[in-house]
């Protein structure tokens, strides 16, 4: 836990209300997305109970399995999700758009827009990746078929539960990780991962404190876990009795009563993660969740294209070239995902200034039009005196940069000793090709500016070996995927 934060979680404490960790919006919130609130048997693995989804408040659909034991049963709640999940993905392939790329020198197609699933929190996220894991690979003829969209729904749930592993991905959300990056609260960490909790501290009802209303919260007859696993309560002495009611006399009757208790479990989550969109889609969105949402897009133009080609879904595991690869870019989107946040937010950029990753001062010479002619040919080079109370911990040569002019490199040349320190920078790039700054490229006397280690710059992937040439201390070329009669074996986890 951060310096920042933990003062945070302390005001909250006082002022008994969840404090504002962030100035701005981290995460893209789709205008329409697709919340799903799944249910699982408990004692199951990811055996699904119940799903509520939608696309709006109003437009929830309660899928129920009556008997989540039955293979008939899950694969028609598969075939139900799947219904609506591969027609949402579908709605956005109307419209593309032209991106530049290689330095406009090529040009690709993407979509202007792309689907997002929200769910209630990681757990909901871990049983789209064990359901998607489920179908993706079901045959649609032969013993135990299932309906042609139940694999394809598999391979779009895959597709999320990857997207949702990539640092600052919005493809898939998780309401409480997003709720608890943006405030923090009175509890523990332990505790905002009950979302009735986390949302009495954040939005708690009139007269009530964030401590009062979440202690409230705590009472599953008010506000049932929000899933995936069900109250072991509810389940004792409510679910199991329906269960067997309708196993013994299957009908209408038995199956309405069951689906009403399974509704009074849900819904109270389905109602909290809409208020928690709103809260967030409140917030306005940082300057750089636009260039996030767009690889999100690219991500999903691809997979559109895969499907289309007719490729085969995501195989059961990654080979090791693929594996390598996918760690390589887990970690670049996680260090360009920090720098982001931090260009984007003084109060996260606030936690490098404390660690002495960064600083921030007034400028109080500038010398615009410096020419450095001791090399070949003479090059612009202005230099900037920074007067700064933050900790510089910074050692003449070290390379800085600016949020607000991240394209610019600066150079420490001199820093002064004291509380308070003079920091001469010299500053390249970002200014044209001339011999003289373009007005507003360079920091003005008395302009308040913030400089740091942080860099958000293009990093070249590293080589693998391709996929046929996996050398035999990894285990060799992998086989190719061939669809085989296990692939119908039901491992729902």
């Amino acid at each position: 836990m951060s310096t920042l934060v933990s003062l945070a979680r302390a005001l909250a404490v006082e002022r008994g209300v969840a404090q504002p960790i962030t100035t701005v919006r981290h995460v893209h919130v789709h205008e329409r997305p697709l919340v799903l609130v799944p249910l699982t048997l408990a004692g199951e693995a990811n055996a699904p109970l119940a799903a509520m989804v939608g696309t709006a408040p109003d437009d929830a659909r309660l899928l129920v399995v009556a008997q989540p034991r039955n293979r008939d049963e899950r694969f028609g709640f598969a075939a139900e999700l799947a219904a609506i999940l591969v027609s949402y993905v579908d709605s956005f392939t109307g419209q593309v758009e032209a991106v530049v790329t290689n330095r406009g020198r090529d040009i690709r197609s993407r979509y202007t827009d792309g689907p997002q699933l929200i769910v209630p929190n990681p757990a909901g996220a871990g049983f789209v990746k064990l359901f998607g894991r489920s179908t993706r690979l079901r045959r649609t003829d032969g013993p135990w078929a299932v309906a042609p969209t139940v694999p394809l729904a598999g391979r779009w749930l895959t597709f999320f539960a990857e997207r949702y592993e990539h640092p600052g991905s919005a493809a898939l959300v998780a309401v409480t990780s997003a709720l608890t990056a943006h405030w923090a609260t009175g509890q523990s960490a332990l505790e905002d991962a009950n979302l009735a909790a986390l949302m009495g501290w954040i939005d708690p009802p009139a007269g009530l404190t964030g401590a009062q209303a979440a202690a409230a919260a705590e009472d599953p007859l008010t506000w049932p876990p929000a899933g995936p696993i069900t109250d072991p309560t509810f389940d004792n002495e409510v679910l199991a009795a329906l269960m067997e009611a309708y196993a013994n006399a299957p009908g209408e009757r038995t199956l309405a009563t069951l689906t009403t208790a399974i509704r009074g479990q849900i819904e109270p989550t389905w109602r909290l993660v809409w208020r928690a969109v709103e809260l967030l889609r409140a917030l306005p969105p940082g300057e750089r969740v636009a260039q996030r949402w767009a690889a999100d897009r690219d991500a999903y133009s691809a997979m559109v294209m895969s499907i289309v080609d007719g490729r085969p879904p995501q195989p059961r595991r990654d080979g090791a070239v693929a594996a390598a690869g996918r760690l390589n870019r887990l970690e670049r989107d996680q260090a360009s995902y920090d720098v982001q946040r931090a260009f984007d937010d003084p109060l996260v950029l606030a936690e490098y200034r404390l660690s002495g990753e960064a600083f921030a001062g007034v400028v109080t010479a500038a010398q615009p039009d410096r020419v450095d002619a001791s090399g070949r040919r003479r090059v612009l080079r202005p230099h900037v005196t920074v007067l700064t109370d933050d900790p510089v911990r910074f050692t003449p040569g070290a390379a800085l940069t600016s949020p607000a002019r991240p394209a610019q490199k600066a150079t420490v040349v001199a820093v002064g000793a004291g509380d308070t320190s003079e920091v001469v920078l010299e500053l390249s790039g970002g200014m044209g090709s001339s011999l003289q700054a373009p007005p507003g490229t360079v920091p003005e006397v008395g302009e308040q500016v913030v400089y740091s280690s942080l860099a958000d710059d293009y990093q070249q992937a590293p080589e693998f070996p391709a996929r046929e040439d996996t050398p035999w201390t990894h285990g060799g070329p992998p086989p190719e995927y061939v669809p085989t009669d296990e692939d119908a074996a039901e491992e729902w986890s």
